[in-house]
């Protein structure tokens, strides 16, 4: 009987003692998550608000103020998911605890009637009159196996003693650092909410504001979009051009009579394989900016104040700080410099049949015909004198096909 009960206790501790791995690795995800946002909340911080020192327009309060928000947003929905996920930690611990401690009551119980009857045929005299009591020599020898056994068994039942004793312990450590870690994560959601009802206030003034002038400031917005369309429609033939030129090339290198395309690149073997490396490295792209947060994204955003008004951008927009240097995200070919009216140069790094492009760039440290490696520094991002903000505009292209450049880079 007390074999079984030994073996159960073995099969239930290990089943008790398993780390519920799959709450574990959900707590370092989410942690490191909050740690991502609040580094994001930092950034915009820093690059939106402390660093500008121009007073900013009504559109330009509001898109950083709505920017910090949507983070602050995230930042206290993470934080509550890590505190549910602790209180079920803690549950689940405090569970184990009482079932540790029933099965290490019972294991001493146990423990302390093997140590009486041990105790009762301890003498040496005893021992061997067990054993020459034995009908027979197989009986002696089974009985002198079973005395070895019942020491072994004796010595298992005081180490698993031991060993339980440590692992309460350790659970009741564990289990005070996770209410502690608990009673943190609340403290600070309630700073962050707290900052969050603030911002929303100042937000609800700006959005007055913006519905008092509505039409003054969709006009704006419109003009921005246009002069944004202009400057895409530029690099779009510029791309365009530089595929025909490329073909037009091989095409005449090879001696055929075949009409070059002007918006697939004819590639050779070498380029083929860059482009394959590019590919394969989808996701896992470094920023093209060592520090930067995004103010705009790819594709189509319906403003959130002004439902008719609707905005496009070919790339991501990036904020970050003065006299950052922009850099390529990946081996490539410097394909064209080109200026742009309104927004300084604009870098191309061809990478195969892929196109990286960094706009708003100024103090170009590269040239065309130049060979590039990841991270190497292109340049300087400007910074705009009127509102102190200094943005790169951030575009990939397949081809002559836009790209949304967050599925290429890591963790964009």
């Amino acid at each position: 009987m007390r074999t079984i009960l030994f073996f159960v206790f073995l099969f239930f501790s290990f089943f008790l003692l398993t780390p519920a791995g799959a709450q574990s690795i959900k707590q370092k995800q989410l942690e490191e998550k909050r740690k991502e946002l609040l580094e994001e909340i930092k950034q915009i911080n820093s690059l939106l608000f402390d660093a500008i020192r121009e007073e900013k327009s009504v559109l330009t309060q509001l898109e950083d103020l709505s920017s910090r928000i949507t983070t602050r947003e995230n930042l206290i929905r993470v934080t509550n998911q890590q505190a549910n996920l602790l209180s079920r930690e803690i549950n689940s611990n405090l569970d184990k605890i009482e079932n540790l401690r029933d099965e290490l009551k019972e294991l001493k119980e146990d423990y302390a009637k093997m140590i009486i009857k041990s105790y009762k045929s301890k003498t040496q005299q005893s021992r061997v009159m067990f054993l020459m009591s034995s009908e027979n020599f197989l009986q002696a020898y089974k009985r002198f196996q079973y005395m070895k056994q019942y020491a072994k068994h004796r010595k298992k039942q005081g180490e698993s003693i031991k060993e339980k004793t440590v692992a309460l312990q350790e659970l009741n450590n564990g289990l005070i650092a996770q209410k502690k870690k608990k009673q943190t994560l609340i403290g600070e959601n309630k700073i962050a909410k707290t900052k969050l009802l603030n911002e929303k206030k100042d937000q609800e003034g700006l959005i007055a504001s913006l519905k008092k002038d509505e039409g003054i400031f969709t006009k704006q917005i419109q003009q921005k979009q246009d002069e944004a369309n202009k400057i895409d429609r530029q690099i779009e033939d510029l791309i365009k051009a530089a595929i025909l030129a490329s073909n037009k090339a091989s095409t005449k290198k090879e001696g055929t009579t075949t009409k070059p395309s002007s918006s697939t690149f004819a590639l050779t073997a070498e380029a083929k394989a860059l482009a394959a490396d590019f590919t394969n490295n989808k996701g896992k792209l470094p920023w093209p900016l060592k520090n930067g947060v995004i103010v705009k994204r790819f594709g189509n955003a319906r403003h959130p104040q002004l439902p008719n008004v609707t905005t496009y951008c070919s790339g991501v927009e990036i904020a970050t700080e003065k006299n950052a240097r922009a850099r390529a995200v990946f081996n490539g070919r410097v394909m064209e410099i080109q200026k742009i009216k309104g927004a300084n140069n604009a870098i191309y790094i061809q990478h195969g049949n892929y196109i990286t492009v960094y706009q708003n760039m100024i103090n170009v440290l590269v040239k065309k015909g130049d060979q590039v490696s990841t991270k190497q520094d292109l340049g300087t991002v400007y910074t705009k004198t009127n509102s102190g903000k200094t943005i790169l505009k951030f575009l990939v292209y397949q081809n002559s096909t836009k790209m949304d450049p967050a599925s290429w880079v890591y963790k964009m």
